[in-house]
């Protein structure tokens, strides 16, 4: 029986991939880095910290990962509280409410800022469903790294054959497979073309996955 879901948040709560790359543009040009779109997909599911961080020491750029994580996210969090509109992926506030109906525990673990996370929660209103959450810029290792997911399993106590994952990047399912963990694979086109082949199951929409299937999934022995 499984007992937790936890989710991923950019391109599977927000499909904010194609904010965070227009911001982080804005960004390359600034530090004048050439980055090309293809070269630009690689980080993402990553944190924007390790992202940086490489950048910085590739370039020689003249600031240092503190300053220019501010930079981003005071883009980021002034977008998102402009953006017209702004609303969860279709399927995940109904997702959301069917899993916490049957006391199933929710965390969040994502490669963004804490606060960025706490934004898009209360921005959506979906703050008190999750039990606990989990920011990838405050661990030691980014995504392929199976740590934020162990992190966030521990955080509820679940063990890892009854925690199940929702990502949308390839680095994201790759982390939850390390964890030992279920995988749904959300192919969100905003994310790219990732390489979701290591999860358990793909969906091209979040409405089609239901609290029965995710039973289901979990239930089933791996490489059956």
């Amino acid at each position: 029986m499984f007992e937790t879901v936890i989710f991923d948040m950019d391109g599977v709560i927000i499909d904010s991939e194609p904010i965070h790359m227009e911001l982080q543009y804005q960004l390359f040009q600034f530090y004048n880095i050439n980055i090309t779109p293809a070269e630009y997909q690689k980080f993402i599911g990553r944190s924007s910290k390790n992202m940086w961080q490489e950048l910085i020491e590739q370039f020689s750029l003249p600031a240092t990962v503190d300053e220019v994580l501010q930079q981003d996210r005071s883009l980021y969090h002034a977008r998102l509280r402009q953006e017209p509109g702004l609303k969860p992926i279709s399927g995940i506030p109904e997702l959301i409410a069917s899993l916490d109906s049957e006391n199933v525990k929710l965390v969040l673990a994502s490669s963004s800022s804490m606060s960025s996370i706490q934004l898009v929660l209360d921005l959506f209103g979906l703050t008190t469903f999750f039990h606990d959450k989990v920011s990838g810029a405050d661990l030691q290792y980014s995504k392929p790294h199976p740590e934020i997911f162990e992190v966030a399993a521990g955080l509820v106590n679940s063990s890892a054959d009854k925690c199940l994952v929702i990502e949308d990047s390839h680095h994201g399912v790759t982390a939850a497979k390390r964890a030992a963990m279920k995988c749904v694979g959300f192919r969100n086109p905003s994310s790219g073309d990732q390489d979701l082949t290591q999860a358990d199951l793909v969906v091209d929409d979040i409405r089609h996955l239901t609290l029965d299937r995710i039973r289901d999934l979990v239930a089933k022995p791996e490489n059956s």
